[in-house]
């Protein structure tokens, strides 16, 4: 019998995005520096912890053999790089008791920075027995509405949806993010979040994995016109200026490199969460590899601060961009 997190691993692989929004934003270059290199700090503070590095491995996958292979990967990787590892949805494990795709990451890696993540459509006790097993740093709770539609087997009911948030906020004693699968969030639903008592969001935006094409994949007539669904992830950094000192928004989709990360933080990001690109790296390369790479990363980060005249994640706001082509068009309309 095929798994449903393998069809999604295959697919989210093969899927590749016909527009990058992070092509659309210029950073503005500063030929004489005020700090060396080694003055940059790269260190943010989101969910009620303190991270070292800005940027980190987003919620991925679970619940199968090949997951639990990847899992134990992006695990070592997180472990030996310092950086928080979140896992994909914790309902897999839920549903099938001899699942360790998720408890294999914590027992491994004993000193791991560990969040997890649930799905909107589960009540909050789902939550609290993912905490039980994982004892994360925080919980993602991620809503994915358009995925669910496009989804063979997927849910149609959704009226519980703002209630099960609302009880997630007042049962659960860890942070709670509100977190996006890549069709993005705007004003609106960071509104809604804010009177259930969300702080997080991880706005997800299109533009990386694209959870229609993937369902799309699995259908047997191809709803594929929907598969550009969504706002793309600077789209949505735009939108949410005003909230960038009212909330913490935490950008994901599409970031393929440093220099998107870095653009992500100038547009108001506290942190960038890397998902596709990360699971390409250790699908292609032994984890010695992928570490030497991240581990790089963290140097060109500071690089390009420093060519932006940036000490700090806060300064990095201070920056002044340029846009071009669909995301100029999109930065001028209110929606």
């Amino acid at each position: 019998m095929k798994n449903r997190k393998d069809d999604h691993i295959k697919y989210a692989l093969e899927h590749e995005s016909e527009y990058n929004s992070f092509d659309d934003v210029e950073l503005i270059h500063s030929s004489i520096p005020k700090y060396n290199l080694d003055e940059i700090d790269l260190s943010t503070h989101f969910a009620s912890h303190d991270f070292e590095f800005p940027f980190f491995i987003n919620a991925i996958t679970g619940g199968s053999e090949n997951a639990k292979k990847i899992n134990q990967k992006l695990a070592k990787v997180a472990n030996e790089c310092n950086l928080l590892f979140v896992t994909g949805s914790y309902s897999a494990a839920l549903k099938n008791s001899n699942d360790d795709s998720f408890k294999i990451v914590k027992k491994e890696n004993p000193d791991l920075q560990l969040a997890t993540n649930i799905g909107i459509d589960k009540n909050y006790t789902a939550g609290i027995a993912a905490i039980k097993a994982l004892n994360p740093l925080f919980l993602q709770v991620h809503v994915n509405l358009m995925q669910e539609l496009i989804m063979p087997e997927g849910s149609r009911n959704f009226n519980e949806w703002e209630n099960n948030l609302k009880e997630f906020v007042e049962n659960i004693n860890i942070p709670i993010i509100l977190k996006e699968v890549g069709f993005g969030m705007t004003e609106d639903t960071i509104k809604q979040g804010i009177k259930l008592g969300i702080k997080t969001f991880d706005i997800s935006g299109r533009g990386g994995t694209s959870f229609a094409f993937i369902e799309n994949m699995r259908r047997e007539n191809s709803l594929d016109y929907l598969n550009n669904w969504g706002q793309t992830t600077v789209s949505c950094l735009l939108n949410l200026k005003n909230y960038t000192d009212k909330v913490e928004i935490i950008a994901s989709g599409g970031v393929k490199n440093p220099l998107d990360m870095i653009k992500c933080l100038v547009l108001g990001a506290k942190a960038v969460g890397i998902s596709r690109t990360i699971l390409e790296l250790v699908v292609k390369y032994d984890v010695e590899k992928v570490i030497k790479i991240v581990e790089s990363w963290k140097n060109e980060c500071k690089m390009i601060m420093c060519a932006l005249n940036a000490k700090n994640i806060q300064e990095l706001r201070n920056v002044k961009y340029v846009l071009y082509g669909k995301t100029l068009e999109f930065s001028m309309q209110k929606i």
